[in-house]
């Protein structure tokens, strides 16, 4: 498919669909590859309800009566189930990289390989572009922004550079942000540290971490018993903060213990490691290669009060 090339699809889908009947969410719809997969796995009574705030995903929408498009970020998940009366779930996939589409559409400005307008938005309604975050914080905002989102030691000097190129004129393009820093760039890994910087930028455009850890503390009370969390993430961040998820029920990683020493998390680890693509997926779409794939289920509690 043109917009997006869905990454790790059958493996995802295989993994959350355990019962088709059920009640599914989708919360990152993008192009469709991973609903329409498990529409596909989906029996009649089966439903599906798909998530995102991009409008441009809007076109590529399914007309099937077990699916129903909410134009609304994943954030909001506990608002909307409610109100479409799918509560709780069988499960919630959620893909968190951005579509080939956004990369590739010059006037989005998510890739420094195509000149356009720092944008960066995933919703082109929020008040907060990457325009005003290169052009308006302050050095120590930037140097935040490039440490902690895009992990990346030298934050201080990036936003030194970037305040004294705008200082020159305004700073409105992703070429224009590339030329800015082309002269602290470190020869050879030129590609790989504007990767970090444009990753950073738009973690701080969208707020990716907030909204991920908002969803993470609404699945608990979505995911019916026996319920699957699967999640693709793409950065050390996001992995990061789903693995404490997944393993303790919180995103700090610390794991509560009963009177005996028992951990006390809600899930049991369905993949005990992070499952990467394979070489065949890699070299047929490069843009999985960072890819991590986890999977968890929430623990089915006996009537005898025994998890199992």
């Amino acid at each position: 498919m043109s917009y997006h090339d869905p990454v790790l699809l059958h493996l995802s889908v295989d993994s959350l669909v355990t019962d088709p009947s059920g009640v599914y969410v989708d919360a990152t719809f993008g192009g469709g590859g991973h609903s329409r997969a498990i529409l596909e796995k989906l029996s009649a009574d089966g439903r599906l309800i798909a998530f995102d705030q991009d409008a441009e995903s809007q076109a590529n929408l399914i007309d099937d009566p077990r699916f129903q498009f909410v134009p609304s970020n994943f954030k909001n998940l506990t608002r909307f189930l409610q109100y479409y009366k799918a509560w709780p779930v069988n499960g919630i996939l959620a893909d968190l990289g951005i579509s080939s589409h956004q990369i590739d559409t010059p006037d989005r400005g998510f890739s420094y390989s195509h000149d356009g307008r720092l944008d960066m938005r995933m919703n082109g309604d929020a008040p907060l572009s990457a325009h005003e975050v290169v052009n308006q914080y302050d050095e120590k905002q930037l140097s935040q922004v490039f440490y902690i989102y895009g992990e990346l030691h030298e934050g201080k000097q990036l936003a030194r550079q970037i305040v004294r190129a705008r200082t020159e004129s305004p700073i409105d393009t992703t070429f224009q942000l590339v030329d800015a820093l082309k002269p602290i760039l470190p020869r050879g890994r030129e590609n790989k540290y504007l990767s970090k910087v444009f990753q950073a930028l738009r973690i701080e455009v969208n707020h990716e971490m907030e909204v991920l850890a908002s969803l993470l503390t609404q699945v608990q009370g979505a995911l019916q018993e026996g319920g699957r969390l699967v999640i693709i993430s793409y950065h050390s961040l996001e992995d990061r903060m789903v693995k404490n998820y997944m393993r303790a029920g919180n995103i700090t990683g610390v794991v509560e213990k009963d009177f005996y020493g028992n951990p006390l998390g809600p899930y049991k680890l369905v993949t005990r490691k992070a499952i990467t693509p394979d070489q065949e997926e890699i070299m047929s779409n490069p843009r999985a290669r960072s890819a991590k794939l986890r999977v968890a289920e929430r623990i089915v509690v006996t009537a005898h009060g025994l998890d199992i």
